[in-house]
């Protein structure tokens, strides 16, 4: 399965009043994998920077004047995300710049069918607290720190990460080799992970297993524990 985590920064909260999007951040899953594929670009939102907007992104006029306006990269855009599931944090907000930007360029917007909002799992996960990126972040030991500023690449990242806590937990070492992600180079690998110094001592303790013993014995000599005990 095929699943895109993606951001957006944008100029302003309402593209109704002529805000636009100036940077796109995702990155490809595959069977709910981080491959290491992303799309990222700044764009030109052929526009002034308000300084609100600003101080949230950091992404000045200057900056953005010799980026590419969206209908350069519109089409590198929609063969990254085609077919694919698409994740968004408050999805409602970068599913209606994006469908906005393609509309300016006579493409169909986005399938809302193949959208997933984290921020409504969220908030169906944990009905009390926040449910923010960074407190999302917060509640799942995931390292944030570098998100001193909203950045669309880092934002999309970190919401891969806190996506895979929200379906049920980070399983990145079920996946033996690149080749069963789809052959990409970046895909998570068992073989990664170094060997423990030592292996871990036993957890149970030899009280914890004669009680156990005692347990399977009451349940008669056919009982199917008995072949796990040995001699």
């Amino acid at each position: 399965m095929r699943e895109i985590t993606l951001d957006t920064e944008t100029t302003g909260l309402d593209h109704r009043t002529g805000d636009r999007v100036v940077e796109i951040g995702a990155v490809e899953l595959i069977n709910h994998i981080p491959t290491g594929q992303v799309f990222h670009r700044y764009i030109n939102p052929m526009r002034s920077m308000p300084v609100e907007a600003y101080n949230v992104h950091g992404l000045s006029e200057q900056f953005l004047a010799d980026k590419p306006v969206f209908g350069d990269v519109v089409e590198e855009f929609l063969a990254f995300v085609d077919g694919a599931r698409l994740i968004a944090h408050n999805a409602s907000f970068d599913m209606g710049f994006l469908n906005f930007e393609l509309g300016n360029v006579g493409r169909p917007a986005l399938p809302a069918e193949l959208v997933v909002d984290t921020l409504m799992l969220a908030r169906k996960k944990h009905p009390v607290g926040s449910n923010s990126l960074d407190a999302l972040c917060q509640r799942y030991g995931i390292d944030n720190s570098r998100r001193t500023k909203h950045g669309a690449l880092l934002d999309a990242e970190l919401l891969a990460e806190v996506y895979l806590e929200l379906i049920g937990g980070r399983q990145a070492f079920l996946t033996l080799d690149a080749e069963e992600v789809g052959g990409h180079a970046g895909a998570i690998s068992a073989r990664d992970i170094p060997p423990r110094p030592r292996p871990l001592g036993p957890r149970l303790t030899e009280a914890e297993r004669e009680a156990h013993i005692a347990f399977i014995a009451e349940m008669g000599e056919k009982a199917i524990w008995r072949k796990y005990l040995g001699d």
